[in-house]
């Protein structure tokens, strides 16, 4: 039952980011329960990798060269998948990136590089994006848009202010979206998740550090692969068709510590 709920089978969904870590398991997540995969990217050889993944578990996937924060190259990109693919009814606005630094250390260059990645970047993909499922006929226009948010986005840590500051502005540019573009048809949701290991980030957490961290989370372990497929499925569906401008926290109880 809940398989046919969470049926994508006919949509298009580009991953933004899906070279790696959470976009390239968001992808697989997505080709799973029916829906052609646009990964985009700047590294193409781990994309092609996991298009050929994708395809031998009879998942539909096509690669993409991408850098959100130039427009030319997202306004490429589009063209490619839907002459690929067909049109994008799911976009899910994954690359982002993070500069860990003390707040004194930070230099302009670090802020211009976190901000344009993380919150420019997602920006100029929506807006490309919506335009093309606004302008398509009123009978078939609409669709999703998922940002990938964070609980630093409400909540801070150390060392990290650029990227905090990167996912509140995500957070509220998801609202001011939501609201514009409602009238199209068009939902936007952003996912905050909390501490999901991954190979960038598991070093860290096998350190003291890591691992007092950790302790901090009141479900005492980090996220895991699968934790944010509930999330995402339901605002990729249309089992969230009267939600929007909403962001769901994934975190272990991080934030209510």
């Amino acid at each position: 039952m809940a398989d046919a709920y969470f049926n994508l089978t006919g949509k298009v969904a580009l991953v933004t980011g899906a070279s790696q870590g959470l976009g390239a398991g968001f992808a697989r997540t997505l080709a799973a329960h029916g829906a052609k995969v646009v990964l985009g990217a700047r590294q193409a050889g781990k994309l092609q990798a996991l298009a050929e993944e994708i395809g031998a578990i009879g998942g539909i996937a096509h690669a993409v060269s991408l850098d959100v924060t130039c427009r030319a190259s997202v306004t490429a990109a589009l063209d490619e998948a839907e002459e690929a693919l067909g049109p994008v009814d799911v976009l899910v606005n994954n690359a982002g990136i993070a500069i860990t630094k003390p707040f004194l250390e930070m230099t302009d260059a670090d802020y211009d590089q976190v901000l344009d990645t993380n919150l420019k970047g997602c920006f100029i993909v929506g807006q490309e994006v919506a335009r093309r499922m606004a302008g398509r006929p009123e009978d078939s226009c609409g669709g999703s848009i998922i940002n990938i948010a964070s609980v630093l986005g409400t909540d801070v840590i150390g060392q990290l202010s650029t990227y905090c500051t990167s996912k509140a502005g995500l957070i509220q540019l998801t609202r001011a979206m939501a609201l514009e573009l409602s009238r199209a048809k068009i939902r936007v949701n952003a996912i905050a998740p909390g501490y999901i290991e991954t190979p960038i980030n598991s070093d860290f957490f096998h350190t003291p550090a890591g691992e007092k961290l950790i302790k901090g989370i009141p479900q005492r372990r980090l996220g895991r692969d699968g934790d944010l497929d509930g999330a995402l499925l339901l605002l990729a569906s249309d089992a969230s068709a009267y939600m929007t401008g909403s962001t769901i926290t994934v975190d272990g109880g991080f934030l209510v510590a």
